[in-house]
């Protein structure tokens, strides 16, 4: 595991990446600089140290005020409780399902539940919470969607194995759906469902038209956010629609 790297990908928000080796993968967490800071993504438990080390960098830890994350993972909240515990007010933000099926029992402090198209205001930035369910996994699932700079935090969509560059204009669909197939008849082949809700969900992610995509595992993406949307949404159709293989 390297040591975290901090990038600024618009004012006051920075992509946190730490890369495994070993798996040949990035983890980015995103910190929202505010004045209730927001953490979206906590990283695993064991690389806790790592980005408490990296976040400090940037703001007070003691400070942070929201903790934001898609479904209930490892990498999505496995540092949560050491979170709580370093910041007093903080508190985890996400869909009533993680809440009631999730968080009540393992979260250390109650947190916050946000409906569809709900709006967290966190000083001058504005997010809106959109339910996704199984869009990238999971029937809690949900993303942020931050206004002003219009960056879709989109957790686990665009999923690629490698080491990036931060920040990129070059195209990040095709090699999403290039994992997705490396993936297929592996014991990771169902991590990404389709369901009759998936082209929905993504056409309406399309029509918030992003600017920036801050993609968990892989690099934060500027340009026609909207077009690669929709081409995620075509690939992983025409990967997993007519898939009749269980398990």
């Amino acid at each position: 595991m390297a040591a975290a790297t901090v990038t600024e990908i618009a004012p006051d928000i920075f992509r946190i990446c730490i890369f495994f080796e070993q798996n040949k993968l990035e983890f980015n967490e995103f910190l929202i600089r505010d004045e209730q800071p927001l953490l979206f993504h906590t990283g695993p438990r064991k690389t806790f140290g790592e980005v408490l080390a990296a976040v400090r960098t940037v703001i007070d830890p003691t400070k942070l005020r929201w903790i934001g994350f898609s479904h209930f993972e490892a990498d999505e909240c496995g540092a949560l409780n050491e979170w709580l515990t370093v910041a007093p007010d903080a508190q985890a933000v996400c869909s009533q399902v993680a809440v009631n099926v999730d968080l009540n029992d393992f979260a250390e402090r109650p947190a916050k539940p946000l409906a569809h198209n709900e709006i967290l205001t966190i000083g001058r930035r504005r997010l809106r919470f959109l339910r996704t369910p199984h869009v990238p996994h999971a029937w809690e699932a949900g993303l942020m969607f931050e206004e002003s700079e219009r960056i879709l935090f989109c957790s686990d969509l665009f999923f690629q194995t490698g080491q990036h560059p931060p920040l990129t204009e070059s195209e990040v669909a095709s090699g999403a759906a290039e994992t997705l197939k490396k993936y297929q008849g592996s014991p990771m082949a169902n991590s990404v469902p389709y369901t009759p809700y998936t082209d929905r969900i993504m056409e309406g992610l399309a029509a918030l038209k992003p600017a920036t995509l801050a993609i968990m595992h892989g690099p934060t993406y500027r340009g026609d956010c909207a077009g690669q949307l929709r081409a995620l949404a075509a690939s992983t159709r025409e990967l997993l629609a007519n898939d009749t293989k269980w398990p």
